[in-house]
């Protein structure tokens, strides 16, 4: 403990992804830089190319980073069978 409370840990999102309290406070970033997953799922919402996020980050988050930080956002948002995830409406409200 610190300060009275708990270290939070490091926790591998996936192989791009991760969300580390010593790094942008903990928000998921893509490993090895300080560029957030918010940023590139807001460009993906803008509109922006997967090949336009890859050079607008001078190639530090790849395709194969960008289709991760994708498939993560459907789990959190949909079942195997494409359904809500139990609680997530309740969550958004």
């Amino acid at each position: 403990m610190k300060n009275g409370k708990h270290a939070l840990e490091r926790i591998e999102l996936g192989e791009h992804i991760v969300a580390d309290p010593k790094i942008c406070h903990g928000k998921p970033t893509f490993k090895g830089t300080r560029i957030m997953v918010w940023q590139v799922l807001d460009a993906l919402a803008r509109g922006e190319s997967v090949g336009e996020i890859v050079t607008a980050w001078d190639g530090k988050v790849s395709q194969a980073a960008i289709a991760e930080t994708v498939r993560l956002a459907r789990q959190a948002l949909l079942d195997e069978h494409g359904r809500l995830v139990p609680g997530f409406a309740a969550a958004a409200a």
